[in-house]
């Protein structure tokens, strides 16, 4: 089940164990088709990794903070650390699990480290 975060709660919700983050928009046509299958695979990896929703339009501060320059993005993290970005219009389901996957086999921390006011 997916858990919808704001600019108040990202950071407390984000900052411990697995997560991948969905930064999405209303009016994003490719955000919104993969949006089933998105909470699909939050349900298939309920307890393992938490799924956040973020719709960007309304939380561009998020967008900024995790440097979201396009829409859909999706973010795996481990303890508020980056571990992997899938971005842009071909972003595909399997990609996005294989990320899961990933996450889940310990593929390390790469991104830039969260800005403190996130945590």
């Amino acid at each position: 089940m997916a858990t919808e975060a704001t600019v108040e709660t990202i950071a407390e919700l984000m900052k411990e164990g697995h997560v991948l983050i969905d930064f999405w928009g209303p009016d994003c046509a490719p955000c919104m088709a993969m949006m089933p299958a998105v909470e699909a695979l939050g349900e298939k990896y309920a307890g393992q990794v938490m799924l956040l929703k973020v719709n960007a339009p309304d939380n561009r501060q998020v967008c900024r903070d995790m440097r979201v320059a396009g829409l859909p993005t999706y973010i795996t993290l481990r303890d508020g650390g980056e571990v992997e970005r899938v971005t842009g219009n071909g972003a595909t389901i399997d990609d996005i699990e294989a990320a899961i996957q990933r996450l889940l086999a310990g593929a390390p921390v790469t991104g830039l480290p969260v800005p403190e006011h996130l945590r």
